[in-house]
């Protein structure tokens, strides 16, 4: 029955327009008056693409190293293109994660598409942001495959630092068009002379070529837009193909399900299209596709050589592959080759604080996971903290970006044990070759850890470090790297103040300190990158802590028999400190094999029994404190050590604090 007074619609009736003489929108200037614009079912204007042919299309990354103004660089080109508005506020506008805004860097590559017009021609500009730390190199590989030419920014203060060079050398080895800039020219004691001349030393480009900018003023930006489209060849494909779209990123939505970034290279995509997975074999229908502006804008289709997102039902985490190849349904192709495999440095146990929450957050870790590729995760138990995980991740920066995003985007709090390194073990023995199937086997846990007696020769991961310091500091420097077990490869002035050295370090020794101590000792001017450099020979042993005799499986560890005595004595100190006290003695040992290296002994609680003697023979105290002995001495047999959960987090937790 209809209430009185109201009037009731019909479901799916249309709603009177609250202002129906309402002018029609107007074309912003930043996109041609040739786009043919419409509403799409979500509420924004669709765009056509179609008038955007492939030799109007340039796509293209900015890469630096860390610092050196590509975010600010980014946020000059959307403002000059007009896909943002130009205001004070524009600061990291592609960095849009939380984690990003906090700590000044990039983590994610963005990519936006910028409308530009040349010399009458429009132009489609796909631009991609990338992170400058050593830690997040798979992300800038990953952007360089959408992309065919790079703008090499340096910073005319600092110069070139050790991860321009390793940046450098990834757009070189992908044979594209490299366009160097150098930034920051309205600093004080900037030196754009300097910095050319470094960039004609070490890479041979003309500085003839470098384009000196500044991207906070905006000085010079535009020049640097002409010269993307002037150099940069564009896309080498074709309408007319068949589909092939390669997935360089994706991201999970909870209402949408997975968004994935594709580059085309090859046909064109639209809303209805039955497409295929490459990798699941499974069938999809498009819902949505677009651009990215860098916010999502619906299109109608896109076409080859553009970059854009795509929406089609993905419900499951597993089914966005980044690397994966999407085809459309009868018309199969030829997979692109993908993405090689991240390699893992680091590997830390992740456990829930409680294990009820172990199921929210294993659902957690597989959306993260989606969206951050480059982390390896197998299924780990702990008899001390219970089910969990191993992850495997790029670096401690990395480590340290993925646990603050568990936080923050799925207020996840974990417990993050100590990094370690994968190690690997040339098999002797016929009965485990016969076991494992094969002769050399990787170890992650020091459970797996093989007897002596079984092994050939164990083998530690290497890595080749490049650092790049002011010559004042190379006497510290050296001296740092010989603690740490390094062997110097290379040393080459750059100029007259920088050198860069080559050192080849074990993994294990740089993994957690180095870098805060390499900035320290150098009044933070140096800079620091690495690169794999294989496995080779090592004297590792495995070292057990005891707790009145009995091993403690969760705090064995594997080590450098030369850093054995240091690390048990540490480890020991700070049981004592977490343990608490019983009614009888506790010694902490640290062992390898047999062979105690380091001992700490955790005193009882005991009654002053002697309290009562205020007089009279001494026998009488002796005879008291004897019989105290005893007792103790049993109570130290039968008792059994229960090291308490909070314990074991302290002691195998990441020491943030040093």
């Amino acid at each position: 029955m209809a209430l009185a007074g109201r009037a009731v619609l019909r479901w799916g009736a249309r709603l009177p327009s609250p202002c129906p003489a309402a002018a029609p929108l107007c074309r912003p200037a930043w996109l041609p008056a040739a786009c043919e614009r419409r509403y799409s079912s979500r509420g924004k204007e669709k765009l056509d693409m179609s008038t955007y042919p492939v030799e109007s299309i340039r796509n293209f990354s900015i890469i630096a190293h860390v610092d050196h103004g590509k975010s600010t660089l980014a946020d000059r080109f959307l403002e000059i293109t007009g896909t943002i508005s130009k205001t004070d506020r524009n600061k990291q506008v592609l960095d849009k994660l939380q984690v990003e805004r906090e700590r000044g860097i990039t983590v994610k590559a963005q990519s936006a598409s910028l409308f530009y017009n040349h010399e009458g021609i429009n132009y489609l500009l796909n631009l991609i942001d990338t992170p400058g730390h050593v830690d997040f190199s798979y992300e800038v590989s990953r952007s360089l495959s959408a992309c065919q030419g790079v703008i090499l920014v340096v910073d005319a203060n600092e110069g070139i630092q050790a991860q321009t060079v390793a940046n450098f050398y990834l757009a070189f080895e992908a044979q594209l068009s490299i366009i160097p800039v150098i930034n920051k020219i309205d600093l004080k004691n900037a030196d754009p002379e300097r910095v050319e001349k470094q960039i004609e030393k070490l890479f041979d480009i003309p500085a003839d070529e470098c384009i000196r900018i500044s991207a906070k003023q905006g000085t010079n930006v535009e020049k640097v837009l002409q010269k993307v489209i002037e150099k940069i060849p564009p896309p080498q494909c074709n309408t007319t193909d068949p589909l092939k779209a390669l997935v360089f990123d994706s991201t999970f939505d909870h209402y949408r399900g997975v968004v994935a970034n594709v580059a085309l290279f090859g046909g064109e995509i639209a809303k209805g299209h039955k497409i295929v997975s490459a990798h699941t074999k499974k069938r999809y229908e498009v819902n949505e596709v677009g651009i990215l502006t860098p916010d999502e804008q619906p299109t109608h289709k896109l076409y080859a050589g553009q970059v854009g997102y795509l929406i089609a039902g993905m419900k499951e985490v597993a089914e966005a592959q980044i690397g994966d190849t999407l085809f459309l349904y009868k018309q199969p192709v030829e997979p692109l080759p993908g993405f090689k495999s991240a390699k893992p440095m680091v590997f830390a146990g992740m456990y829930p604080i409680d294990q009820t929450e172990y199921n929210n957050l294993k659902s957690a870790l597989e959306r993260l996971t989606l969206n951050d590729s480059s982390v390896t995760v197998h299924r780990d138990s702990s008899l001390a903290l219970g089910a969990g995980w191993r992850l495997g991740f790029l670096g401690l920066l990395h480590m340290d970006v993925f646990n603050q995003r568990l936080e923050q985007e799925y207020n996840m709090s974990v417990i993050l044990t100590a990094p370690t390194v994968p190690y690997k073990a040339v098999l002797s023995s016929p009965k485990l070759i016969k076991e494992y199937g094969k002769d050399q086997i990787t170890i992650i846990n020091p459970a797996q850890f093989p007897d002596k007696l079984s092994v050939s020769e164990y083998l530690e991961p290497t890595v080749l470090g490049t650092i790049v310091t002011p010559h004042e500091y190379i006497g510290k420097i050296i001296t740092l790297c010989q603690d740490r077990r390094a062997v110097q490869k290379d040393m080459l002035y750059i100029d007259e103040n920088r050198v860069m050295l080559k050192y080849l370090f074990p993994l294990n020794e740089i993994v957690v300190d180095f870098y805060d101590a390499l900035k320290s000792l150098s009044s933070g001017y140096a800079s620091f990158d690495y690169e794999d450099a294989g496995y080779q020979s090592a004297d590792l042993i495995k070292m057990d802590i005891l707790l009145n005799g009995n091993p403690v499986e969760e705090l064995a560890t594997i080590i450098h028999n030369d850093k054995a005595h240091a690390a048990g004595k540490l480890l020991c100190e700070r049981l004592k400190e977490t343990i608490p006290r019983q009614l009888f003695e506790i010694a902490i040992q640290a062992a390898i094999g047999k062979k105690i290296i380091a001992r700490e002994t955790l005193k009882a609680y005991r009654k002053n029994v002697v309290a009562k003697c205020y007089g009279g023979d001494i026998t009488r105290r002796m005879k008291l404190l004897k019989r105290q002995a005893e007792g103790k001495r049993l109570m130290r047999k039968i008792g059994n050590v229960e090291v308490p959960r909070d314990a074991f987090i302290r002691v195998l937790k990441r020491e943030t604090d040093k």
